[in-house]
């Protein structure tokens, strides 16, 4: 971290972490999309069932993420 609370991109800390969360969890819903189509595959419904509960969990993820960072962008402003 450099001077004045800002990462080495310029940005102010919390937007870079924020943007951090989102892009991960957007990642992480998107890889697990496999793992529910390699379940289906095999016909494990049971463990199908648990992964798209995974990926709930991602989607609020990116979701509150999103809010949380335009809210702030837009009073940074």
């Amino acid at each position: 971290m450099s001077e004045g609370g800002q990462a080495s991109t310029g940005t102010p800390d919390p937007h870079y972490n924020l943007v951090s969360v989102l892009y991960h969890a957007l990642e992480g819903g998107s890889t697990i999309d496999m793992y529910i189509n390699d379940a289906r595959g095999q016909g494990d419904e049971e463990l199908a069932g648990f992964f798209e509960q995974v990926k709930q969990g991602y989607v609020r993820t990116a979701d509150q993420a999103k809010q949380l960072l335009v809210a702030r962008v837009e009073h940074s402003h």
